[in-house]
């Protein structure tokens, strides 16, 4: 681990309010490594041996059930994953694969828990992570529980679009197969739902969209901080 490196991580949420000795402790056996895309990292069932920090590129977190799997979420730079199950000493829940080729600082779960018992300010951070997890988990689910598909990719739309600095026109960063599990449909029905949006000024060209009547997209979506943030 670089002092560069170093000090990028130190720059997250996690870890901005620990105290220099304990993230010196925390860090003693961390390593970085480069991933090439597809990359399966962690694998649901098996026991939580670190903590991953995606340095650049993404992950994607998924899990499977019979002959049937589905996104759950997609990592992007500089933040954490399977926190939880770091903390707990339980197994993961989720797998989890590189989308692209991915830069990825793995530290010991064993150093994470005991730092985790020794800093106070560091466990004040841990909670707050986790809490921010599972508010993100609830609405999350209040969104695929509560939505039809269509209400779902027109709010998922709206978000791109405030993350591309409220541009009518963005590219996706999900290829559609992925978009379509993480919106809780097949990708036929995500065709169908992008279809349905046409009235509503919605133009879509491979991964390119276009929004061409935002108050009327708005309109139907009914965006709202409850469930969107």
């Amino acid at each position: 681990m670089t002092p560069d490196r170093l000090k990028e991580i130190r720059g997250i949420d996690l870890f901005k309010n620990i105290s220099d000795p304990s993230f010196a402790a925390l860090t003693q056996a961390a390593y970085a490594q480069n991933f090439p895309p597809n990359v399966e990292l962690i694998t649901e069932g098996e026991p939580s041996d670190f903590l991953y920090i995606v340095i650049s590129g993404s992950v994607e977190l998924f899990a499977n059930w019979g002959n049937n799997e589905t996104t759950l979420a997609t990592v992007w730079p500089v933040s954490s994953f399977i926190l939880a199950a770091t903390i707990n000493k339980g197994p993961y829940l989720m797998s989890a694969r590189t989308g692209e080729k991915s830069l990825i600082v793995m530290l010991p779960s064993e150093d994470v828990r005991q730092t985790f018992e020794n800093d106070p300010e560091f466990a004040k951070s841990i909670v707050s992570e986790l809490a921010k997890y599972y508010r993100a988990g609830l609405r999350n689910t209040k969104n695929l529980k509560l939505r039809t598909s269509k209400e779902r990719l027109a709010n998922y739309l709206l978000k791109t679009r405030k993350k591309n600095n409220d541009a009518s026109q963005f590219l996706l960063k999900y290829e559609k197969r992925r978009l379509a599990s993480y919106l809780g449909m097949t990708p036929e029905n995500l065709s169908r739902a992008f279809a349905s949006l046409k009235p509503l000024g919605v133009r879509v060209d491979g991964q390119k969209v276009t929004l061409d009547n935002l108050p009327a997209l708005i309109e139907f979506a009914k965006p709202t901080r409850l469930i969107d943030g």
